[in-house]
């Protein structure tokens, strides 16, 4: 079905586009607020990934996923936004916490869950918080992240391991600060 768009927007037809708009705006915007942290820049990333796939999809092949070709722009675009507005962060590692206190997860409504994941994907630095919303939110294999961020296997599978690491440190500390409030 999504074929049958592209083709159409490739041969001129703007209301296709349409479509793909309304297919990709949720993932455009979770992946542009994993590197740049910032709702509004979020959006102007979103914004001119979708202009530019509109003008370049001429471009598009077919030999991969639309996703994975729209995944690339939306990630360079953020990344150079980023270089733009000088919040470029590369932290050093600190040491992390392996495990969640589960009992302080348990308790929590479901959009109070997705609201401290949320706080601790943004705690993150760029590559990690893009990793795991690529592998994990949505889904992608580990093949299709390395086509995605153009990392190398060993790569991917090293900064996902310390992006949970990493999660796993920011998620508790933020449940326990919460769990210290109520109190």
């Amino acid at each position: 079905m999504e074929e049958i768009y592209i083709k159409k927007v490739i041969e001129g037809d703007e209301q296709g586009y349409r479509y793909i708009i309304r297919r990709y705006q949720d993932m455009a915007f979770s992946i542009a607020i994993s590197v740049v942290k910032d709702e509004f820049l979020a959006e102007e990333v979103s914004q001119e990934a979708f202009m530019n796939a509109f003008e370049k999809m001429h471009t598009f092949k077919m030999q991969s996923k639309f996703s994975t070709w729209f995944y690339r722009i939306i990630i360079n675009i953020a990344f150079r936004k980023l270089e733009k507005e000088k919040k470029w962060k590369n932290e050093p590692l600190v040491a992390v916490e392996e495990s969640i206190d589960e009992s302080h997860l348990d308790t929590l409504e479901q959009d109070e869950r997705k609201y401290f994941i949320n706080e601790a994907l943004k705690l993150m630095s760029a590559n990690e918080s893009l990793a795991l919303r690529l592998f994990y939110l949505e889904e992608l294999s580990l093949s299709e992240v390395k086509d995605v961020t153009g990392w190398s296997n060993s790569k991917v599978k090293v900064v996902i391991h310390r992006a949970r690491k990493s999660f796993y440190s920011y998620l508790n500390t933020l449940l326990k600060n919460e769990s210290r409030l109520i109190i």
